[in-house]
């Protein structure tokens, strides 16, 4: 699939297949997470493959609650993928703070973005996930206290009625220009 035709496809998908994903295709997701670039080639984060159904589960819950509507779709989904930031190298985490950026979390942003083009490319969909209940999974999937999780990303097939949607965007010059703001 050329690169134009695969980022007008990939799309968030809210409705899952009961259908697992093969572990060729979770290996090839973490290679394309690897291969992303990074400040300085930090790669400051740890990628968790959520695949055991019962964990799997206890993350899914942790994204929504009795108050928050949105996410009830998460436990569909077969595969979830945890994004922790890593602390990155000193001299990215000296520029950080010398130009007051967080480079760690423009690298988990691409590096997510690698896994939801790839996950795209071989036939799978996913959903990014920013609202999530950090610390439940953290005891859930025995990370540190102090480590912070920079996103969820669920990952599976389509059900076949959340295939294809028509993308709702800014026009070009609404989000864009040419020299000058």
């Amino acid at each position: 699939m050329k690169f134009s035709a695969l980022i007008r496809y990939r799309q968030s998908v809210r409705t899952y297949a009961a259908r697992p994903v093969e572990p060729e295709k979770l290996d090839q997701l973490i290679e394309a997470v690897r291969l992303a670039p990074s400040a300085s080639n930090s790669q400051p984060w740890k990628l968790i493959m959520v695949t055991d159904p019962l964990l799997k589960d206890q993350v899914a819950h942790a994204t929504y609650s009795t108050f928050v509507a949105f996410n009830r779709f998460v436990p569909q989904a077969p595969v979830l993928a945890v994004f922790v930031i890593e602390r990155p190298k000193m001299i990215t985490q000296i520029g950080g703070a010398l130009k007051k950026r967080d480079f760690s979390l423009i690298d988990i942003g691409i590096a997510a973005t690698h896994f939801c083009l790839q996950a795209t490319a071989l036939g799978l969909s996913t959903c990014m996930l920013g609202w999530f209940d950090e610390k439940t999974v953290q005891r859930v999937l025995q990370i540190p206290r102090h480590k912070r999780i920079g996103l969820l990303i669920s990952l599976g097939y389509a059900a076949e009625d959340d295939l294809i949607r028509t993308k709702k965007r800014k026009n070009k010059e609404n989000m864009s220009s040419y020299n000058q703001y």
